[in-house]
């Protein structure tokens, strides 16, 4: 332990990946983490580059952010924002740019928090954004940060769960092409992700008797089979085999005036379809303010509900108020996980 936290009990450790070097992920973390308040509940673990971050708080003007160089978790620093280098060369940044630098060490940035997440050496992963294309190499086949962490995890089963303190969104089929969503909605999957998220609502945010909204996949929920069967044959079977089993779930509702009547509010959490029928209300609706959970992991992993946003890196023009809740989402996930453990 080291001379600065002796004596104090230690902070959940929480580690934040830089995403891509090129992109706002170091900005809008320099921005959550430029005020030293928040190291009074957790201790942050940047992944990455001090190089990277000195190079953006003096792009950025932001000399009151500070951090301190740690070699590995032995002796983190408690009262303070901690990088943990995971290169040492020096690397050409370009703010703005799109290219295969920004994914080369977005990938090695995710890599090294991800084997000390699985290790349990940290309490829990923020991701800050990547480019799903120019991450791609030999060691990254993946969709994207959800795909990749499942597989690590040996998770045959995780939901893209957006969540904000006013609704939170999962969603049935997350990174493929809209043409082969019909396909891949199926009975089985429905209720697995049902009772998935109702697992998750119960140990990660304490809700003991969680309600759940599913909606339907065609124009008004298939307007009883005239613009659509999957209502009939597959969603609609589904609920009732979840509500047989003391589920409380309802819907299939149609998707376009459901979030517009605030009809959410009345729902611990929304299961969409697809990924566009979920995020796009979603993001209208709670944007600056809503986290992107993984949940049906055995770890935590929050991220912001933003992306690269190249047309702005570098400018100061970033908001990090996603970035910042990611951050106490993780913590507070983390902490209401540990307090309700299922046997």
């Amino acid at each position: 332990m080291d001379k600065e936290s002796k004596g104090q009990k230690q902070k959940p450790l929480i580690g934040i990946t830089m995403g891509d070097i090129n992109g706002i992920g170091p900005e809008v973390i320099i921005k959550a983490l430029e005020n030293g308040k928040i190291t009074q509940h957790l201790t942050p673990i940047i992944y990455g580059s001090a190089k990277v971050l000195s190079f953006y708080r003096k792009q950025l003007n932001r000399d009151n952010f500070n951090f301190s160089p740690i070699n590995d978790l032995s002796k983190p620093y408690h009262r303070k924002v901690n990088v943990i280098n995971c290169w040492q060369e020096m690397v050409d940044i370009t703010p703005g740019q799109d290219n295969a630098i920004g994914g080369k060490y977005a990938f090695k940035s995710l890599e090294a928090a991800t084997k000390d997440l699985a290790e349990g050496k940290i309490n829990a992963l923020v991701t800050a954004p990547i480019n799903k294309l120019n991450i791609q190499s030999e060691d990254f086949k993946f969709a994207g940060h959800t795909e990749y962490l499942a597989e690590k995890a040996g998770s045959k089963e995780s939901l893209m769960f957006m969540v904000s303190d006013s609704m939170r969104v999962g969603v049935l089929t997350g990174h493929i092409p809209l043409q082969e969503v019909a396909a891949a909605i199926t009975k089985e999957s429905i209720i697995k992700k049902i009772k998935l998220m109702a697992k998750s609502l119960k140990q990660d945010f304490g809700i003991n008797k969680p309600k759940i909204a599913v909606l339907g996949l065609n124009p008004h929920a298939g307007e009883d089979g005239l613009l659509g069967k999957e209502e009939i044959d597959i969603i609609r079977p589904a609920i009732e085999e979840c509500k047989s089993k003391g589920q409380i779930v309802m819907g299939p509702y149609p998707s376009d005036g459901f979030f517009g009547s605030g009809e959410h509010r009345k729902f611990d959490a929304v299961l969409a379809m697809y990924h566009d029928q979920g995020l796009i209300p979603f993001k209208s609706l709670t944007f600056s303010t809503g986290v992107n959970f993984t949940a049906g992991l055995p770890f935590v992993r929050t991220s912001p509900d933003h992306g690269t946003a190249y047309a702005i890196a570098g400018k100061d023009q970033a908001d990090e108020g996603s970035m910042r809740t990611a951050i106490f989402a993780a913590l507070d996930i983390a902490n209401c996980r540990s307090e309700n453990k299922e046997d």
